[in-house]
This record gives C-alpha cells, structure tokens and sequence, in this order.
C-alpha cells in the first residue's frame, strides 16, 4: 500500500470533518444561546438522536451487504481484481442501500 498518497488523504478527511462537528456544534449554541423555544431545542435535539440512528442502520447495513461481497469474492476465489469482481462488490453496495431503505421504511 502507498502510505505516502494515503496519509494526506486521511489528514484531509479528518480536518474536514472537525470542520463539519464545529459548524454544528456552534449552530445548536447560537440556537440555544438565542433563547429559542424549548420545543425547538427539544425537537433539534431530537431529530439529531434520530440522525444517528439511520445514519448507524445505513452504515451497518451497507458495510454488512459489503462483506458478504468480500466472502463472495473469496469463496469464489478470485485472484486478481476484474470487472466480474467490481460488479459483484457494487452489488452488495446496492443491495445494502436497498436494505438500508426497506428497513427504514418499516422502522417508521
């Protein structure tokens, strides 16, 4: 692996998500700060809960559809990367954004 291309890549993602926590962080102070409603700050609070939680089903679900990919790909005994094993790896990508979505669905 090429550590050198991989290392600024991380750096950037990480500042840009310190960034995004930030942000956030600073809109729910002013919005609290500002002396909104309590029903505002409750329902900002919790829509935020709610935010985690699909974003923890989406993930959970894409990453569980990816490795079944992976197990794929092993048990069929692929060597080398071909446009076979691409496909195969992008399926299970969309057959867990489409769990994701069922589940979702169902949740509500």
């Amino acid at each position: 692996m090429n550590f050198e291309v991989l290392i600024p890549i991380t750096l950037f993602i990480a500042i840009a998500y310190a960034i995004k926590v930030t942000v956030e962080a600073y809109t729910r102070r002013r919005i609290i700060e500002s002396r909104g409603s309590e029903d505002l700050v409750r329902s900002l609070l919790d829509g935020e809960a709610a935010r985690r939680r699909q974003s923890s089903l989406h993930w959970g679900s894409v990453l569980l559809a990816l490795a079944v990919g992976f197990g794929m790909v092993e048990m069929i005994g692929v060597d080398q990367v071909t446009p076979g094993t691409i496909a195969l790896l992008l399926g299970a990508t969309g057959l867990g954004n489409l769990a994701y979505y069922l589940l979702e669905r169902r949740l509500k």
